[in-house]
């Protein structure tokens, strides 16, 4: 009997070892930017823009308040076209289910001054977009589909110029849920993007944003 039970107990220790084999543990990826050359577009990243107006300029610059390091990623580009959306996509990892953050300080701009992220990413007509304005006071989450923008969810709240926070988003299948300084404020369902694709940063028209610790995990 005794035989028996640490036979019993081997064989429930090799099943476990494989499972843990066969499930590694999600890879987190976050950018700092902290490597990248001062005033140069960071590594690793590509750049577009939805809708008219001038392409973004996104520089890594040096920041005395950055909330890791001394480095942060900019948007430094102040064309007021009001559909302008700038956005900076990281090249790796393309992922459907995902946990993202990024900090975020909105500085300057008359038409607006938002700061967001974007998953789900598969061009620059088609993603999930979060973004928190601080001339408006809100965080919205939006689908942006052949180019157009529409609204899904929003909450009104404080959203300080001049301050860095944290913004997040999390999507399991079709369940979104959207995060403001560790608090989620927008939770919904939505199935516009099913499919896996790409996390980045974006501003709208002339917002003057820096971004720092822009963190990516999967979800299994």
């Amino acid at each position: 009997m005794r035989t028996l039970l640490i036979l019993g107990v081997l064989v429930f220790l090799a099943s476990t070892n494989e499972a843990c084999a066969a499930s590694p543990v999600p890879e987190v990826k976050t950018w700092t930017f902290e490597s990248d050359a001062i005033d140069a577009p960071p590594a690793g990243f590509a750049f577009a823009k939805t809708d008219g107006g001038r392409m973004g300029r996104w520089v890594v610059r040096a920041s005395a308040d950055a909330p890791s390091g001394e480095r942060v990623l900019a948007q430094t580009d102040d064309d007021r076209t009001d559909g302008r959306f700038a956005v900076a996509i990281a090249n790796e990892p393309k992922l459907r289910d995902v946990r993202a953050s990024v900090a975020c300080k909105p500085i300057s701009g008359r038409v607006d001054q938002a700061c967001g992220l974007v998953f789900r990413y598969r061009d620059a007509d088609n993603y999930y977009l979060t973004r928190a304005n601080a001339l408006e006071g809100n965080v919205r989450l939006y689908f942006v589909k052949d180019g157009q923008r529409k609204q899904i969810a929003s909450w009104s709240g404080t959203v300080k110029s001049g301050a860095w926070s944290t913004l997040g988003a999390e999507a399991r299948g079709d369940h979104l849920v959207v995060s403001w300084n560790g608090k989620a404020v927008i939770d919904t369902h939505d199935a516009t993007f099913d499919a896996a694709g790409q996390v980045g940063l974006w501003t709208k028209a002339d917002s003057i944003t820096e971004f720092d610790d822009l963190t990516v995990t999967p979800i299994e």
